[in-house]
């Protein structure tokens, strides 16, 4: 029963993820916590950790919460599912529509849904920074320390634009996040 339910609770994410992995953070919490497969704070934690690992975050996601699940099978169904549709859709868009993509209709259409992502990238940006920073949306707790994390990321990402004049990069970013959570939290 439990290799059904990852299949299902990960072809969701699969079929409806668009806008990439930020995008798909709010779905997958939804399926994750319908499920009951792990709370909301052990999944922050695992999204933190997905990002900084190697790989896409949806596919770092589904293997361990189908790992911690179901094992060895229950990983390499959750990411079979989460991968499969776009596996799947990418290779019809190659073989029947390409001639769709030059269609200004269709162009119009993808036009309009980055929008709509940035939308979702940001809100769930901001879910993130709340629930870690003021302890969730329950009672209201200011963690000063994840405060102080926060502003200093941004501090540094910020600077970094102003002297280099292109900014941290995205890996730069995330790895100085973990070095910064390991010797803060970690010791």
């Amino acid at each position: 029963m439990i290799y059904l339910e990852l299949l299902v609770g990960f072809l969701k994410v699969g079929l409806f993820a668009f806008g990439g992995a930020y995008g798909a953070i709010p779905l997958i919490r939804d399926v994750v916590l319908s499920y009951g497969w792990l709370d909301d704070e052990m999944l922050t934690y695992m999204i933190a950790v997905s990002e900084s690992t190697p790989g896409p975050i949806m596919v770092n996601l589904a293997t361990y919460v189908g790992s911690s699940q179901a094992g060895f099978w229950g990983a390499l169904i959750a990411t079979a599912a989460v991968v499969l549709p776009s596996f799947i859709i990418i290779l019809l868009i190659m073989v029947l529509l390409k001639r769709m993509l030059k269609n200004p209709y269709m162009q119009a259409v993808l036009r309009g849904v980055k929008p709509c992502m940035v939308g979702i990238i940001l809100a769930t940006g901001i879910y993130m920074i709340l629930r870690n920073c003021l302890g969730g949306f329950d009672s209201i707790s200011v963690d000063l320390t994840a405060v102080m994390m926060t502003a200093m990321l941004a501090g540094i990402y910020f600077g970094s634009k102003k002297v280099m004049k292109k900014g941290l990069s995205p890996i730069g970013l995330i790895g100085i996040s973990a070095v910064t959570g390991i010797l803060i939290y970690g010791l």
